[in-house]
């Protein structure tokens, strides 16, 4: 929502978006779900940020890629076959967290990195548009107004970080 409305203030006309990916899911549970509702395009910007519960559920990297790559072909397709219209963001790195820092921070960031490595590569070979928001999650470490009340997700305030970087990446094409 915010990635819209701030994309609307740059001048770029997107209606709110349809969201139908949720908290906890993997790469295999948004193809699910996708399947189940067939949401019908073209949409005029389509995102996609999965895998986190994939690298915490310690599924094979390889089964990520997979899985990614299969997703990302569906975002172009709801685009309209616009490759350029799809959003691919990074996994943010859950193990700055406060929750993450019971855990391992280095083996989190390490599997993070390599998970994001294969979305960012699928990225670039289907020509869609990258965004890294793993930075911002890895400097929010220690900052309780960029994490919800668990301690573990986002808050508002990271999920803004997170859409004015999107937005950046939107750049000056209206063509949306």
């Amino acid at each position: 929502m915010q990635l819209a409305a701030m994309a609307r203030t740059a001048g770029i006309p997107l209606s709110n978006p349809r969201i139908i990916a949720r908290t906890g899911w993997t790469t295999g549970d948004l193809a699910g779900a996708l399947d189940a509702e067939n949401p019908q395009g073209p949409f005029g910007l389509v995102s996609l940020l999965i895998g986190v519960n994939n690298q915490y559920r310690g599924m094979p990297l390889e089964d990520y890629r997979i899985g990614c790559e299969s997703l990302l072909r569906r975002a172009i397709e709801l685009a309209g076959g616009r490759p350029d219209r799809v959003l691919v963001l990074s996994i943010p790195d859950w193990g700055a967290s406060f929750y993450g820092l019971r855990y391992d921070p280095g083996t989190i960031a390490k599997e993070i990195d390599a998970f994001n490595g294969e979305n960012q590569a699928l990225a670039i070979a289907y020509g869609t548009r990258y965004v890294d928001v793993t930075p911002v999650s890895r400097a929010a470490a220690g900052d309780e107004s960029m994490f919800a009340s668990d301690g573990l997700h986002p808050s508002g305030l990271m999920y803004s970080a997170w859409a004015e970087l999107a937005v950046s990446r939107l750049g000056s094409s209206r063509k949306y």
